[in-house]
């Protein structure tokens, strides 16, 4: 009996790793005194005392039964029932079991109002004592002594105040010169609860602090004129192209076309630090720093590959910011978290950011509007305001909250910053660029959403490309030099009143009973241009060898020094002799009208595939793609319209069929409505990919982020500077205007 117990007591010692020596035999006798520790495999003990040992070391609740039962089968033969003068023994078996905390060793039953936490070595605890006891520096199992990968922290304690949770660190993963942040273990389901449901403050104003800038305006004259000459100048470049360059003086002509082109400039002698002026994008010192809100789907549907990318890109758009940008991050699935506030991406701020961005896993529904809802309190409740500020939002999958395809009759008036400032109604003030990745995710509710605010819908159809995508994203965000910008149209001539102004989906009005017209056009990215088409009426000429058709100025905010700048009236003109030998066309007008039709043939087309009319809906797009071929601008191989052959052809293919217009044409389409409309680059389909014509508005800035992305690996863990890998195709330059 004495040497049984003294196997229960080792066998006890083991469950908590105590260091005993065991007895010789099962029956009894001294220990060994060269013995340290318990070695199962040398022991001298039958298999069925092997196997009661290997009981100790993992407890199950049939072990403890079997040790608390003697009597109960062969297994037992050898195990007597405690003496009765040991009465703390049994006591001491159970808390071995995973009904007992080995730390504090109270009780684990759940509905005992603690939340649980199960390692990778198959231990549990209690969370707070297990991230107490990780806390003080301990990063092994005190039972078995693991090392632990995934390591517990406490949820947001002192930083709660903040919004700040605790979050672990982070784990990356360099595989074939590719940077990828790695998918972390499913925490057991108490864990998740625990960081889930941390609290967050009421009201989103603890942002960290902008780095201020000099005022440009509290300096004198002298160092003013010195600040320009060492800094940078933004200007707006203006042209305009009249239909025709001359009208025959004696007639009438109506809906004659002026083109209004603007290109915003930045010149700087100042680049950031180790830049050099070849390799260099828009600095740091040249552009307005960013606040920039990114809301992550991270959905069920966003488990494996997908999350894996999706951390990877996020990584990428981490490291790209500047020390004076600010960063926070919401996830949402069933309902929505931030992750973390505001931050400067200074080392420390990026750090924390990719620590929060690896934590993330995927699970629960998709709430798209309350992931907006969460992303758009960021911005509304900041104490302090950055120049810039813009949202990205990502969603693979459809809406659990909403009818498929189907906007809710209220959505508008569900979005953020709806009816705000007397702005027009529904115009959001901040613009929402949005993401549809993979072949489920919701595009009409995410082309509303970036339509009404502003911003652009991306069709992201490869999962390899969601880094490219964001990255040519950011490089315009990053390159902001223009802000606020509105052109004035003024007619001189008395007798001309201004018709439609075809800004595609840029606010316009007409006032003045004709005679004044405005677009508001908001920002632009350096060497970002813009093209209007303003329609008009030229009336019958006097004896004079010209009309003065309108005035054109521009006024915008430099949102660097926060002045506001206004360009020179620039007068449109056209020549009025007696008799018009040869009417020459303008090419830049023809251009532009080729793009506004595609636009429209584009518009008509998805309405008919909505109708179930896929028939029609290929007829539209063929006959607007033979109309283009037959233009004066298309016969001179202008490029915009080669472009545009291709991508309405890749149209018609992506309509072929119901289940083709499902998977990839109507998100495909509604992408090219909302670059063309907005005038700005979108990624759809293979679009970041040589193999495509879709570059019409990519910017220098884009094309040398997106080349970044293609060819650099990053290194968050270490932040080191990036390393070259294995190039994909990409565009070396971009496609004319």
């Amino acid at each position: 009996m004495g040497g049984t117990s003294k196997w229960w007591k080792v066998k006890v010692a083991f469950g908590f790793t105590l260091c005993l020596r065991p007895p010789k035999t099962i029956e009894g006798g001294n220990s060994s005194p060269s013995s340290s520790s318990i070695d199962v495999t040398s022991t001298t003990t039958t298999t069925n005392t092997s196997r009661r040992l290997s009981h100790a070391t993992t407890p199950t609740r049939q072990s403890n039964q079997l040790l608390t039962q003697p009597g109960r089968s062969s297994d037992v033969q050898n195990v007597s029932k405690p003496p009765s003068g040991s009465p703390r023994l049994v006591k001491s078996v159970s808390r071995s079991s995973k009904k007992t905390c080995a730390i504090c060793l109270g009780t684990m039953k759940l509905g005992h109002g603690h939340a649980l936490f199960t390692a990778e070595c198959s231990h549990s605890f209690h969370f707070h004592c297990i991230a107490s006891n990780v806390k003080h520096g301990n990063q092994v199992c005190p039972v078995c002594r693991a090392k632990w990968k995934d390591i517990p922290f406490q949820g947001p304690t002192s930083d709660l105040s903040h919004g700040r949770a605790r979050i672990s660190p982070v784990d990356w993963l360099q595989e074939d010169g590719t940077a990828a942040i790695l998918a972390r273990p499913i925490r057991s389901a108490s864990n998740r609860h625990t960081y889930r449901q941390s609290s967050e403050p009421d009201i989103f104003n603890d942002d960290d602090p902008i780095d201020v800038q000099p005022e440009v305006e509290a300096t004198s004259i002298a160092n003013r004129n010195e600040d320009i000459e060492n800094s940078s100048t933004r200007s707006i470049a203006m042209k305009t192209f009249p239909e025709l360059s001359a009208v025959q003086r004696s007639i009438t002509r109506l809906n004659f076309s002026v083109l209004l082109n603007l290109k915003a400039h930045v010149t700087s002698s100042q680049l950031a630090p180790g830049c050099n002026q070849a390799t260099s994008d828009v600095s740091q010192a040249s552009r307005a720093p960013v606040d920039l809100v990114t809301i992550l789907d991270i959905s069920g549907s966003m488990m494996g590959t997908k999350l894996v990318l999706l951390k990877q890109a996020m990584g990428f758009v981490i490291q790209n910011l500047g020390p004076s940008d600010r960063l926070s991050v919401v996830a949402f699935s069933s309902t929505a978290h931030r992750l973390f506030p505001l931050r400067r991406m200074t080392d420390s701020g990026r750090q924390h950011a990719l620590q929060a961005v690896n934590s993330l896993y995927a699970n629960g529904g998709t709430n798209i509007l309350e992931g907006l809802k969460k992303g758009a309190k960021v911005m509304e409740d900041r104490r302090e305001k950055n120049p810039v500020c813009s949202i990205i939002l990502l969603s693979d999958g459809q809406d659990s909250y909403t009818d498929r395809g189907q906007l809710p009759a209220d959505f508008q008036s569900r979005l953020p910053f709806a009816n705000r400032d007397g702005g027009n109604p529904g115009l959001l003030q901040i613009p929402v660029h949005a993401f549809g990745f993979g072949a489920d995710h919701d595009p009409v509710m995410l082309h509303s959403i970036s339509e009404t605010s502003g911003g652009t819908f991306s069709f992201i159809e490869a999962e390899g490309v969601i880094q490219d995508a964001f990255a040519q994203c950011i490089g315009g965000l990053l390159s902001v030099v223009v802000q606020d910008l509105q052109v004035r149209i003024e007619s001189i001539h008395p007798d001309i009143c201004l018709g439609p102004l075809k800004a595609g989906s840029y606010a316009t009005r007409v006032i003045n009973n004709g005679r004044t017209g405005f677009i508001d056009v908001g920002d632009l990215y350096a060497d970002e241009e813009r093209d209007f088409l303003v329609s008009l009426n030229v009336p019958a000429g006097d004896s004079s060898n010209e009309t003065k058709l309108i005035n054109v100025q521009c006024v915008y905010k430099d949102p660097f020094s926060k002045e506001t700048m206004s360009t020179n009236n620039m007068e449109v003109i056209v020549q009025r002799p007696e008799i018009v030998k040869e009417v020459v066309v303008s090419i830049e007008v023809d251009r532009q009208r080729n793009r506004l039709q595609a636009a429209e043939a584009m518009a008509d087309s998805r309405s008919a595939a909505e109708r179930g009319d896929l028939a029609s809906a290929v007829c539209i797009l063929e006959s607007c793609r033979k109309g283009l071929l037959d233009t004066a601008s298309a016969r001179s191989g202008d490029q915009l319209c080669v472009s545009l052959n291709a991508e309405l052809r890749e149209m018609q293919e992506r309509m072929a069929s119901r289940q083709k217009y499902e998977e990839s044409g109507r998100a495909y389409v509604l992408s090219g409505m909302s670059s063309h409309s907005w005038q700005r680059a979108t990624a759809r389909g293979d679009s970041t990919e040589m193999t495509t014509l879709v570059h019409a508005y990519q910017t220098p800035n884009m094309v040398n982020m997106l080349t970044r992305s293609q060819t650099m690996t990053i290194i968050p863990d270490s932040l080191s500077p990036p390393t070259a890998r294995a190039p994909r195709s990409f565009t070396e330059k971009m496609m004319p205007r």
